[in-house]
């Protein structure tokens, strides 16, 4: 695979097709099963509310993933992506109610960089909080 967009035609303040991604507890165990995270905040609800939470947690893991789907989307190429980080600022809570939680995440071109690459600042959303803070990716274009 390769990159989709063409660094010619991407310009500082670009905004990426936003995108919302539903969260259930179904969601959770299928996402400890592949990572070997068992923690029981992501599916114990009574432990977690003993630790303190409002509820069950989603994964940061699975979170920070769900964000950059928005880039690599856009991008063409998951491969594209050459640096990614974020600061986890608020979990993403998952209530036992049927439609669990969701995040929400827009994203733009914040700065073109050397060797045709662009950097890409993310916002994740849920329930009206912010999810992830200085999330920010670096992606080579065509």
């Amino acid at each position: 695979m390769a990159a989709q967009i063409k660094y010619a035609d991407v310009a500082v303040g670009t905004e990426l097709p936003a995108a919302s991604f539903p969260v259930t507890r179904a969601t959770l165990v299928q996402y400890a099963g592949a990572s070997g995270d068992f923690n029981p905040i992501h599916w114990n609800e009574k432990f977690a509310k003993e630790v303190g939470l409002p509820d069950v947690i989603a994964h940061g893991m699975f979170t920070m993933a769900e964000a950059i789907r928005v880039v690599t989307d856009w991008v063409g190429d998951p491969g594209a992506v050459v640096e990614y980080g974020v600061r986890f600022t608020k979990p993403v809570v998952v209530p036992d109610d049927g439609r669990g939680g969701l995040i929400e995440v827009t994203a733009k071109v914040a700065a073109k960089l050397d060797d045709n690459r662009v950097r890409v600042d993310l916002t994740a959303m849920s329930a009206g909080q912010k999810v992830l803070g200085m999330s920010r990716a670096v992606v080579a274009l065509a």
